[in-house]
């Protein structure tokens, strides 16, 4: 009987705001200067709200009748959860491909957040979010090519293939072949985003403000002002190109020891618009294949170690970061110059795709940043709470961002053994994290609130290259966080020299670029001894 009656009074609800946003949208349209566009937003948004509630009510009807009753460390109940957690992810997974657009983005992040969320959420997101999206139809494809170049793709390309290799959360890829015989990526937007982009915000920010009102712990009001500024820039497929040009550019000025190892698709600009975008194809695997990289003979410690030094390069030294860096925007291809080594072994090189989301590091921020990671690496405690002070985490939750960057607790991040930030990835160790999460939800809150939104897509882009990390290597590796901590010791020690005018002042900086040579010599020859010690006992 309370059951009936509790989804009675959610029905009762769903009628009166379905009422409520019918006649709100009646009432806009009317006084709007855009009636037409006003009236697809406003015939959007209540179906998508309604959608939202439904699976939000029925996913926490399912937790609360599932467990009812059950033990808390029962056996019983551990299986029961499970079987939750699988429906209710997969309720999850169906509301993002409905609603599309932005949702698919944000199921995408929830596939990164290993240690986070349970591993069922992580698993349903991540086999199905990164390349295997809604597709849009050969119909509404050729519209596309045809308003944006003139003609349609057979009038365009040589050969154009109409079924897509992949299909993203913003637009899908075709393979096509130019009149002069190259094989080229066509990337086309799907034809909804214009208007559902507008609609998804306006959704997710009213759910947002919603639930804040509600429970004021929850303050993601963050969300609605990166994504009101994110969007109009990845649905706009000319600054991508951009930033692909200038993203190789930055290797090549200011990383040239490793440029060569990293590659972005050649863009062709004569067959691109906002909405198009034509590049070199190439062939690769996605980054978490480790069998497709290993029949490369390419080792997969490799692969993370070049993952790892690329974007400390962006972020400690560039200032300009790929944001997005999930495995279905990395391929690996064996390095074009390199040769076999006498073992056989190739070398990595990493192709970066989807170059839509970028965030720039201003000077201050890149050197608190770098500071703050070196800190972490080397387990200095003050270093760690001043840059993360200076970062915007106050005095109260410095520990708490540490932990976020690292997935660790505080005494493990200050712990001086050199090997004191490794994830192992067991059951036991994500289950803690997991805990972690739960407890400190109201605090993760308000950090997330306090940091600048530039900082919460760093957090982004390392939850990615955690995931990326771990399918590589089964966890995170001691050489992963060794050139994290070079890379940003050095961003450090050229910041302080090119600031330091005076003779007092750069003999200051050499000194401390001794004791940091030092320091990674050190490091360097524990890491050595870790590695022999692991393949002396097997």
């Amino acid at each position: 009987m309370a059951t009936r009656s509790l989804w009675g009074m959610r029905a009762k609800l769903a009628v009166a705001t379905s009422a409520i946003l019918a006649g709100s949208a009646a009432a806009t349209v009317a006084t709007s200067k855009d009636p037409d566009t006003t009236l697809k937003l406003c015939t959007t948004i209540p179906l998508r709200l309604m959608r939202d509630a439904v699976t939000a009510a029925s996913i926490a009807f399912d937790y609360e009748y599932s467990l009812w009753g059950l033990p808390e460390e029962s056996i019983e109940r551990s299986k029961i959860k499970h079987e939750v957690h699988l429906r209710s992810a997969r309720k999850l997974q169906e509301l993002c491909f409905r609603n599309g657009g932005i949702y698919i983005k944000l199921g995408q992040h929830i596939g990164q957040l290993e240690y986070l969320v349970p591993e069922e959420y992580v698993h349903t997101m991540r086999e199905s979010m990164l390349n295997k999206c809604p597709v849009s139809s050969y119909d509404q494809i050729c519209e596309v090519v045809k308003k944006e170049l003139g003609q349609s793709p057979d009038k365009i390309f040589k050969e154009f293939d109409s079924v897509p290799i992949a299909s993203a959360s913003l637009a899908q890829v075709h393979v096509a072949q130019t009149f002069d015989g190259q094989k080229v990526a066509v990337k086309v937007q799907h034809t909804h985003m214009t208007d559902t982009a507008a609609a998804d915000q306006a959704v997710v920010g009213f759910i947002v403000n919603t639930l804040h009102r509600i429970f004021p712990a929850f303050d993601y009001r963050w969300l609605v002002d990166e994504m009101s500024e994110s969007i109009p820039k990845e649905l706009d497929f000319l600054i991508e190109a951009r930033n692909s040009e200038k993203c190789l550019e930055n290797f090549w000025k200011l990383s040239p020891h490793i440029a060569e190892y990293v590659y972005a698709p050649r863009v062709h600009w004569n067959l691109s618009t906002s909405k198009l975008l034509t590049m070199e194809f190439i062939d690769g695997a996605q980054v978490s294949d480790v069998k497709a990289i290993q029949s490369f003979r390419i080792r997969p410690n490799e692969v993370a170690k070049l993952v790892s030094q690329a974007f400390a390069e962006m972020m400690f030294k560039h200032g300009f970061v790929h944001c997005d860096p999930h495995a279905a925007n990395m391929l690996i291809r064996p390095l074009p110059s390199s040769k076999r080594s006498i073992m056989g072994k190739r070398k990595p090189q990493l192709i970066l795709l989807d170059h839509g989301l970028y965030k720039e590091l201003d000077f201050a921020t890149r050197f608190n940043y770098a500071s703050l990671w070196k800190g972490l690496v080397f387990a200095d405690a003050n270093a760690i709470k001043e840059n993360s002070v200076k970062l915007g985490a106050g005095e109260d939750l410095y520990a708490l961002f540490a932990g976020i960057l690292t997935m660790r607790p505080w005494n493990r991040v200050i712990d001086r053994s050199v090997d004191h930030l490794v994830i192992k990835g067991s059951a036991s160790e994500r289950s803690e994290l997991q805990m972690y999460a739960s407890e400190y939800f109201p605090q993760i809150s308000e950090l997330l609130r306090r940091l600048p939104r530039v900082i919460l897509l760093m957090l982004k882009t390392n939850d990615c290259l955690r995931a990326v990390n771990n399918s590589l290597m089964q966890g995170s590796s001691l050489e992963t966080f060794f050139i994290i901590g070079k890379v940003s010791s050095e961003a450090v020690v050229e910041a302080k020299r090119s600031e330091r005018k005076s003779v007092l002042g750069r003999l200051d900086v050499w000194l401390e670029e001794i004791l940091l040579e030092v320091r990674l010599v050190g490091m360097q020859i524990a890491l050595w001894l870790l590695q022999l010690r692991r393949a002396l006992t097997g």
